[in-house]
């Protein structure tokens, strides 16, 4: 009977461990509010929002390890088990200095945490330019800590333990990706250092363009993480509207990040020792060229249709590259599922036509490995061979033996059939997810799909305002959490921690 539970003690002894890493990561926001102490409500309460929460999951995280002892090795089961729980209960306690230092509900903390490390970018938070900065800052760790995966955050710092390849594994996309290096603890090193890297530069440059301190910081942290959070309502939007001189250059840079963020990080680790190929010589990469390409070219050919004057906007230097500017921000914004907007995707500024191209984006998301969301270019690819590859049989009358190739690969059947079914299950939680907002809201249709769209697709935006977000109903809430969690981890470890047989 005991050995029943074997597994359950090393799930949560795993997550214990974790919860004490994580507790210690909560101190750093209260060092941003002794920074600024006194301005825009930081002060005693923020401080104790976070050391407060700190010392709770730090000794939560003891307490835990203590009672669920364990050394065993870990099966993949148990790990897509262990990085469900994990998840969970990091936003949970995350949620805590939302709760203490913002004035919210628990539920409306829980579901910015849990929109926060899941990268989805979902805010029910209005009023960011008056917030205390040490929330918006907390806010933006999250997501920067949700961008790779706070598991593979935890190997890298102290997880060495047996069964770390399955851990890394279960909160990973689930396609074999390879490694830059042998040994997985090289391999999360080498990710989390270019992941580094890229922030660094991300907030140097973001600082030289004008932005604050602060600014550059937090934007550098979402920005790469395809996270979606501003410390601005507007979002990047703001640095038009206010009249910043350089507001240009930072919406090219946001969306030269969010791009690095779109692609699979082996390749920038192949780039960073010369192999430029990488750039190119995979199927997957050039499909994503392709659909940036193509997505650009449809949703600027629609705003000129829109506009009923091609000429006088063609032949005006000015108004083309204003076009341009929006349309590849949003592009890379929706494809990214990074969720930063300098317009209202819900607006009338966007046609009818792109606002279906967004909604394809949203499920589709970019490369495998990214710290995008979505159902994956890779898995289009796949899906799109499979029904190749059964026109091929129905031509040839079934004689001939075809495998699905891909970049001189042949995909195993076993991953066929993952594919099909995320597909299915994709599909369906979003008719579900849709089907409970219109049922206790009174959006339309398309606007309550694009609610679970973004949660499934870990973007921020859609057609529902930031204003009816916040008081929409509880059960709506929750739907998205659960819809921001199963996207995240691709739908099959938060389905396995509904199954009996999973915890035996």
């Amino acid at each position: 009977m005991r050995n029943r539970f074997q597994r359950v003690r090393r799930v949560f002894n795993i997550v214990g461990r974790l919860l004490t890493i994580f507790g210690f990561t909560m101190f750093l926001p209260s060092i941003v509010a002794l920074i600024y102490w006194g301005q825009d409500g930081d002060g005693t309460k923020t401080l104790l929002a976070f050391i407060l929460p700190s010392f709770f999951t730090i000794i939560s995280g003891i307490i835990i390890q203590k009672v669920f002892y364990n050394t065993e090795s870990i099966s993949m089961v148990g790990a897509m088990l262990t990085c469900a729980v994990s998840w969970i209960l990091v936003s949970a306690y995350g949620a805590l200095p939302f709760t203490i230092g913002a004035n919210s509900n628990y539920l409306d903390s829980y579901f910015e945490a849990m929109s926060g490390f899941t990268t989805t970018g979902i805010t029910i938070y209005t009023g960011l330019d008056y917030m205390p900065k040490s929330i918006l800052f907390w806010r933006a760790l999250t997501q920067w800590l949700g961008g790779i995966g706070i598991i593979s955050f935890f190997l890298m710092i102290t997880f060495r333990g047996g069964g770390a390849h399955h851990i890394f594994g279960a909160e990973s996309h689930k396609i074999s990706l390879g490694r830059p290096v042998p040994g997985l603890y090289n391999t999360v090193r080498i990710l989390w250092s270019i992941y580094g890297i890229f922030t660094f530069f991300a907030f140097v440059v973001f600082f030289i363009e004008g932005m604050s301190i602060f600014d550059s910081i937090c934007h550098s942290f979402t920005v790469i993480a395809t996270a979606g959070f501003s410390t601005h309502d507007a979002s990047i939007g703001y640095f038009s509207l206010s009249g910043h001189p350089n507001y240009k250059l930072i919406e090219y840079t946001t969306t030269f990040f969010m791009m690095l963020g779109g692609i699979n990080f082996l390749v920038h680790y192949r780039i960073f020792t010369g192999d430029f190929r990488a750039l190119w010589d995979s199927l997957e990469i050039r499909y994503w060229w392709t659909f940036i390409f193509t997505f650009t070219v449809l949703i600027m050919l629609d705003h000129l249709k829109k506009s009923g004057n091609f000429v006088a906007i063609l032949t005006d230097p000015k108004q083309i590259e204003s076009l341009f500017r929006y349309t590849i921000f949003q592009v890379m914004s929706m494809i990214t599922t990074a969720g930063f907007s300098t317009k209202d995707i819900g607006s009338d500024f966007f046609p009818a036509l792109s606002k279906q191209v967004f909604l394809f984006t949203m499920i589709m998301g970019s490369c495998v490995g990214s710290t995008s969301g979505g159902l994956k270019v890779l898995r289009v690819v796949i899906l799109n061979r499979l029904m190749l590859t059964e026109l091929f049989k129905i031509r040839t009358h079934g004689r001939a033996v075809s495998d699905l190739v891909i970049d001189k690969e042949v995909v195993p059947h076993q991953e066929s059939h993952r594919v099909g079914a995320l597909f299915f299950t994709w599909i369906a939680l979003l008719f579900i997810g849709g089907g409970i907002t219109a049922l206790f809201t009174n959006h339309s249709p398309l606007e309550s799909l694009s609610g679970m769209f973004s949660a499934l697709g870990n973007i921020g935006p859609c057609y529902i305002s930031v204003q009816d977000m916040v008081v929409i109903h509880p059960i709506v809430k929750i739907t998205y959490i659960f819809g921001m969690l199963a996207g995240r981890l691709e739908i099959l470890p938060v389905f396995l921690l509904f199954s009996r047989k999973a915890w035996r």
